[in-house]
């Protein structure tokens, strides 16, 4: 690239990423979600998620979060209950990889703080995740679109309209948490979330979900680490 070019294409991101298209976080949240059934019963214990919350929410306010020093995470599952989903067209390869790689990304996130281990009991926090949708981003046709103008208004436009850009990654996920010994249900979110047309970092198409999932990994960190009042919380960036 020569200095010319090289200029041109540091104006074009200052424009896309801090002017007037708005940023270009790796992620960004959806307006809505669908039940895909993996809940049960608890869809109708939960409400809207607040600010930097998942769209659907649950929170047991009598659980005492600090009695809990150990995590056992279930192997992650593929619900396809939703309507229209993608992830009928996604191979079993790649729904065992994307499985895998959400319970990867909870592990490596949930270390840090508690014991993990492989059976539940007294001062086990039980979780359960499942993937309930997944989309492949169009890695060329999306640094296109957000590269020319016009192209990234109307996905903009797309993005005002339903929550998600055009060509981006889209991925859709539950989660239970539980007490490892009474069963009692303690948390339980659904969220939605998609890619932010970013124009670095996108190397194959499932890189989207796959920093979805990692912010949703960091998020449980960040929200567990609240309720149980500890000091440094770090909040992940979207």
């Amino acid at each position: 690239m020569t200095n010319a070019e090289q200029r041109v294409h540091e104006h074009i991101v200052t424009r896309v990423c801090g002017g007037s298209f708005g940023g270009c976080g790796a992620t960004r949240e959806a307006r809505s979600v669908e039940q895909s059934g993996f809940l049960g019963d608890v869809y109708s214990q939960m409400h809207a998620g607040k600010d930097d919350e998942a769209l659907l929410v649950y929170r047991n306010e009598k659980a005492d979060w600090k009695s809990y020093e150990k995590v056992m995470i279930a192997p992650v599952t593929v619900w396809v209950g939703t309507k229209d989903s993608q992830l009928e067209y996604v191979s079993p390869l790649d729904r065992q990889r994307l499985a895998n790689d959400l319970w990867g990304k909870l592990h490596e996130a949930l270390q840090t703080d508690y014991e993990i281990v492989d059976e539940p009991g007294p001062g086990v926090l039980l979780i359960k995740a499942a993937i309930t949708e997944g989309e492949a981003s169009w890695p060329v046709i999306d640094a296109v679109s957000t590269i020319v103008p016009q192209m990234h208004v109307l996905s903009e436009l797309k993005y005002l309209a339903t929550g998600t850009a055009s060509f981006v990654g889209k991925a859709s996920g539950e989660i239970k948490v539980t007490d490892g010994q009474t069963g009692e249900l303690l948390l339980a979110a659904a969220d939605r979330r998609a890619g932010g047309k970013r124009l670095e970092g996108v190397t194959h198409s499932w890189d989207d979900v796959e920093e979805v999932y990692r912010y949703w990994a960091e998020q449980s960190r960040w929200r567990l680490c609240k309720l149980r009042d500890a000091p440094d919380c770090v909040e992940p960036e979207s």
